[in-house]
Parts: structure tokens; sequence; C-alpha cells
């Protein structure tokens, strides 16, 4: 059942971003943007880890996840050393995944020819 609602939530999460890229002028860009600091305010709010909690993997692999990382490093960092520690936390959680999507990208780019 777990995959299940694994499944859906995320299926529910792109479709909606299907759905405004489809509708809209946005590029994937803006939504990919859209969905960060949506995740991020979610996160701020408490609703964020209650969905991720719900629905596992479903709610832990969109980009809007991004956005939740970000957040919650910040905000744990800033409950324990406070702020002066801020900026060191979006790194503490998030730096493993900015990293890998960096060396990642660069790796594609190098075998794959974009097209204009």
């Amino acid at each position: 059942m777990d995959y299940l609602i694994a499944f859906v939530v995320g299926g529910m999460i792109v479709a909606i971003g299907q759905v405004i890229f489809d509708t809209t002028k946005l590029t994937m860009g803006h939504i990919m943007v859209i969905y960060v600091v949506t995740g991020s305010m979610l996160t701020a709010l408490g609703i964020y880890d209650r969905i991720i909690q719900f629905a596992g993997a479903g709610a832990s692999l969109p980009v809007s996840n991004f956005g939740y990382v970000l957040t919650k490093g910040v905000y744990e960092v800033l409950l324990a050393e406070g702020w002066a520690g801020v900026f060191n936390g979006v790194f503490q959680l998030a730096g493993g995944p900015i990293a890998a999507a960096i060396f990642f990208g660069f790796i594609f780019a190098l075998i794959f020819r974009p097209k204009a």
C-alpha cells in the first residue's frame, strides 16, 4: 500500500506541474522554481513534513523536496547554533544533492549533445 500511496502522491505532484506547463506560457525552469519555493514554504508551515510521512518517496523525489531539504537544513542549524549558522545549514543537508546535481549535469553535458 505504501508504494501505491507514493505513486499517487508523486504522480499528482508531477501532473500539477504538467498542467501548469501545458496551460500557461511558463517554462519548466519557472515551474521548478515554483516547486522549490512551494516546498520551502510548506516546510516552514510544517505541512511538508506531514506529506513526506504520508507519501514517503512520492513526496521525497519530486523537485519540491529540494525546497524542503534547504529549509529543513537552515531550520535545524538555526535551532542548534543560532543565527550565526543559518547559511551553513543549507550546505549540511543539501550539499550532497547539490554536488551530485552539478557532477551529473556536467557528465551528461559531455555525453549528450543538446538540440537548439
